[in-house]
């Protein structure tokens, strides 16, 4: 595909669509990283997974005001499945308030 092509096709997509795409994105990768796919043995890496469900909070949460709460609030239920799921696998869980996203959404518990 021509590049000048590819630019002027995302040019024609509403910033909503990119920023859920975004957010689908993170919150699939997460949910591997946390254990939720196919293979737990191999694919579970909770490190990854951290940086994963921060990257997905702060997007979620920034976006939230802009994006209605129709989108946000499916995305805030995944983000939310996913941070819990971490806490399940952890075996040393963090501190309530202090778990990945923590910061952006408050405390999951």
């Amino acid at each position: 595909m021509d590049p000048a092509q590819a630019t002027r096709d995302i040019a024609d997509v509403a910033a909503v669509e990119v920023i859920t795409t975004a957010s689908v994105h993170l919150l699939s990768a997460a949910a591997v990283k946390v254990g939720l796919a196919d293979d737990p043995d191999t694919q579970t890496d909770l490190d990854e997974a951290r940086k994963l469900i921060n990257a997905l909070a702060g997007l979620i949460t920034a976006a939230a005001p802009d994006i209605s709460d129709m989108h946000a609030r499916s995305l805030r239920d995944g983000l939310r499945s996913v941070q819990l799921a971490f806490r399940e696998a952890s075996t040393i869980p963090d501190p309530i308030g202090q778990g990945p996203g923590e910061k952006f959404t408050g405390p999951v518990n």
